[in-house]
């Protein structure tokens, strides 16, 4: 059976970190600048990402501490990444017609604190993928790297040929195309994601075969 992959963040939901750092700024008593300092410039988040906290307790007592703030609840940092979501619709049409498909899975660079509240931020998202979510931190490594994408494959025990990817960066992509998986770019314009053309890639891999 096919396999379907898609990244989470500007690809099946919009994503704006703007509107993000101020909510995390005032639940946690921080500045937007100490926070955006002590931690996303300082290469935590990308730790995060790779695994380094590996559960979201570990990921939230290590951001309290690292960036000298009141330690938030997972429902408090889920609230404050919500804000920073808008759902796009043609892409969830595309990931409900993909699990029709085949099997469908997220592969989305995040730390342990996004997947375990991804009933929150995306509860539609999580209801048509079910158990089947990959997320960097748990593989170990990060796209565009080769290795996420050979993990990847080898937790569901699939082909390359057999597998689709979409994701909104040309760099992720390349980096799965690199390993023999058919992937394609979500790209947009003005605001407005090109889900016609997502659809047509997933109808046209899935109907490769006579």
């Amino acid at each position: 059976m096919d396999l379907y992959f898609f990244d989470l963040d500007k690809t099946l939901y919009a994503y704006d970190f703007r509107y993000r750092l101020p909510e995390l700024a005032r639940l946690s008593g921080g500045s937007q600048y100490q926070l955006a300092k002590t931690w996303w410039a300082a290469g935590c988040e990308a730790r995060a990402e790779a695994g380094e906290w590996p559960s979201a307790d570990e990921y939230l007592d290590a951001f309290a501490a690292t960036t000298g703030t009141r330690r938030l609840s997972l429902e408090e940092w889920a609230s404050a990444r919500r804000l920073a979501m808008t759902r796009i619709p043609g892409s969830i049409d595309a990931l409900r017609r993909a699990a029709e498909l085949g099997t469908v899975s997220l592969l989305s660079n995040n730390p342990a604190a996004t997947a375990a509240a991804l009933p929150l931020i995306a509860p539609d998202v999580a209801e048509i993928l079910g158990p089947n979510r990959l997320f960097s931190y748990e593989l170990g490594a990060r796209k565009p790297g080769e290795e996420v994408y050979r993990r990847a494959l080898a937790h569901y025990g699939a082909d390359a040929a057999d597998c689709f990817f979409a994701d909104d960066s040309a760099a992720n992509v390349a980096g799965a195309r690199a390993v023999g998986i058919t992937a394609h770019q979500l790209t947009s314009h003005d605001g407005v994601f090109d889900t016609d053309a997502l659809l047509a890639a997933i109808e046209g891999f899935a109907g490769r075969h006579p």
